[in-house]
């Protein structure tokens, strides 16, 4: 009789503990320390944002031409920046090309912001799928309305080819495969006659195409998407940034500067580490001595010189040995150092987290029969990239950062031209505003780079667990 059957109903928690004010208790005033360091935070805002808002927002000079518009300004003159805004952006590529420029990085846009959509949104599902196609879509409807007809159907045929192969590939038979691949190497074989770049480029895309249509059992849409990221597009890339004398005026490397040549060294530089890294990772972690030897000598080598010196030895000590009438370009030197350069680090972070991997799954992977490159790219490998997603995140925002070095031999990258801005004699005294500008512009692609990390290494614990 004194046992109590019914259960007191569940309380509602204190208000305390709810809303904004139960935040505030949580993060900012847990304890006496926190609370102290919360108030000084506070004023210590307070006591630089005023001032800096009002130089760069209230009192700044917007609208105009010339100097004179901000002589009665007290202050930032962002003049400086909407009249030098191409030079920043573009370094001395001539203004009648840059809409290859334009075109190339929303080719990159629309045909890579699926892959990225792909991880933010559900797997499967209409919505996915009308976000990824829309994304295309109004990619080709931008080049058709800002560059004209020919680059308006060059987009709408890249951005459109993953989903046609999709689906035709699922229900094709051997034979079909066959079929399109001879169709596609008959293709590579005209254009191989002809020297414009275009068609070296429409080759290259043909024959990495035909490989993947007889080499992969099956591919998705967004398999095909990755696949012509990686092939089609760094070759159409070349061709538009280059030119091919015929159809497009050739531009030479040294006309290239700003940020774009920024962005340029940075996406080769990210593309090329990685899957090297992961090879000197690999050759490291070798049972053959010669390779293992090797891997550790080249890995340590690079790691123990900082990039400057890298930098130079391309630009300066390379061409005494290359034979007479033998000339490398100055930015392939770059590209190329800089990217062997972040493979060494790379190799380190993704052998930590192999090392993460448990005997385990080695024995799993050999249980089942697969062979040492099946079980590296099936088993073993996807896990320790996912390990080391925040150390991948750390060494590709370093890169992206260290491509103002290329300014030591003579690169116009975007510190470069704006260097070359401020000597003009009508626009001396803004290096305030110049600066800013440049270290915004890094920061809108580092923090997005590792948001999306971020958001990476959050959905794949989710999925995992």
């Amino acid at each position: 009789m004194y046992v109590k059957h019914e259960r007191h109903p569940e309380l509602p928690p204190p208000p305390s503990e709810l809303g904004a004010l139960g935040w505030l208790r949580h993060n900012l005033f847990s304890s006496w320390g926190n609370a102290l360091l919360t108030v000084a935070s506070v004023a210590l805002l307070c006591w630089t944002i005023p001032p800096v808002l009002r130089w760069a927002v209230l009192d700044a000079t917007w609208l105009g031409d010339t100097r004179d518009a901000c002589l009665d300004s007290a202050g930032a003159c962002w003049v400086f920046i909407k009249v030098r805004l191409g030079m920043l952006a573009y370094g001395f590529y001539p203004q009648a090309e840059r809409w290859r420029i334009d075109l190339f990085f929303l080719l990159l846009v629309a045909g890579g912001g699926p892959l990225v959509l792909g991880s933010l949104l559900p797997r499967r599902g209409p919505a996915r799928t009308l976000a990824t196609r829309g994304l295309a879509a109004a990619g080709a409807g931008l080049a058709l309305v800002l560059h004209g007809l020919l680059p308006g159907l060059l987009a709408a045929a890249y951005l459109g080819l993953p989903s046609l192969l999709a689906r035709l590939r699922a229900p094709a038979a051997p034979g079909a495969a066959a079929k399109l691949g001879l169709a596609l190497l008959a293709g590579v074989a005209v254009h191989a006659l002809a020297p414009q770049g275009v068609a070296l480029a429409a080759g290259w895309t043909a024959l990495t195409l035909t490989a993947l249509v007889l080499l992969v059992p099956r591919a998705d849409e967004q398999g095909w998407r990755l696949a012509l990221l990686l092939t089609a597009l760094p070759a159409l890339g070349a061709v538009l940034f280059l030119g091919d004398g015929t159809w497009l005026p050739e531009v030479e490397t040294d006309r290239w500067g700003g940020m774009f040549l920024s962005l340029v060294i940075a996406l080769v530089g990210i593309a090329t580490s990685l899957p090297v890294g992961i090879l000197l990772a690999l050759g490291r972690r070798s049972s053959l001595p010669v390779i293992r030897t090797l891997s550790i000598c080249y890995i340590e080598l690079i790691r123990g010189v900082p990039l400057i010196s890298v930098l130079f030895m391309a630009s300066v000590m390379l061409p005494l040995t290359l034979p007479d009438g033998m000339h490398v370009d100055k930015l392939l030197r770059a590209l190329v150092g800089v990217s062997l350069f972040y493979a060494a680090y790379m190799a380190e972070v993704v052998r930590g987290g192999l090392q993460g991997i448990g005997r385990g799954q080695y024995e799993a992977a050999q249980s089942l029969g697969l062979s040492y490159p099946k079980a590296m790219i099936l088993v073993i490998m996807p896990q320790a990239l996912r390990l080391v997603i925040p150390g991948i995140t750390n060494t590709f925002l370093g890169l992206m950062k260290d491509t103002t070095l290329v300014a030591v031999i003579n690169l116009m990258d975007l510190l470069g031209v704006i260097k070359s801005a401020l000597a003009d004699s009508q626009w001396l005294g803004f290096t305030k505003e110049a600066y800013l500008f440049a270290a915004l512009a890094f920061w809108v692609l580092c923090f997005g780079l590792s948001r999306f990390a971020l958001h990476l290494e959050r959905r794949l614990r989710y999925e995992k667990h």
